[in-house]
């Protein structure tokens, strides 16, 4: 008897998934920050280099989150890495030059550093190791149905607002999942 549940999962993991498809929303297709680059004429070439930039904040930071979370709680270091997102996307939103680009492409590998597999390790602490594979199913099911929508939105604001919109857009939802996270999901 898990939190409370019988048959089911805790209530933690429950409401996890409910933020994480809220963030996920608000976490459209990578595209859009190479579309934003090229909206403030980058050439290919760098936004190739910023794709790598990205990939070596990305593999720099991913060791020492986990380490960071081993010691002080994965809900706190998610709230970190959502509060980087936020930032990122503001940044995307306003940003009018190519090296304010440069910056928040490595920014923006910091935050997946963060995130991604503090996510998943948030996910094994929430649930018994008896359902780990069928919660780690359910997690990556709902990340995976709430991309399409949030590429959907995200490409109708681009297009029916303005280039900045779905940054915005992402920026509040990762603001709002981590309210969420902070008040309503115990570590």
């Amino acid at each position: 008897n898990q939190g409370g549940t019988k048959a089911g999962f805790d209530i933690r993991f429950k409401l996890f998934l409910v933020i994480m498809a809220v963030f996920t929303l608000g976490n459209s297709s990578d595209f859009f920050v190479i579309l934003r680059a090229q909206d403030l004429e980058a050439p290919l070439v760098q936004v190739t280099l910023m794709l790598v930039l990205f990939n070596i904040a990305y593999a720099a930071v991913s060791w020492p989150a986990g380490r960071l979370s081993d010691r002080m709680g994965r809900k706190r270091v998610i709230t970190i890495g959502w509060a980087i997102y936020a930032l990122v996307y503001l940044g995307f939103a306003v940003s009018n030059s190519l090296w304010q680009i440069w910056l928040l492409f490595a920014a923006y590998g910091i935050y997946y550093g963060i995130v991604e597999g503090v996510a998943r390790a948030f996910v094994a602490d929430l649930v018994p190791v008896e359902k780990r594979g069928t919660a780690y199913g359910f997690y990556h099911g709902v990340v995976g149905m709430m991309l399409l929508p949030a590429s959907l939105v995200a490409g109708w604001l681009w297009e029916a607002i303005n280039p900045a919109a779905p940054f915005y857009f992402g920026a509040g939802l990762a603001f709002l999942a981590m309210l969420g996270l902070i008040i309503m999901v115990r570590e």
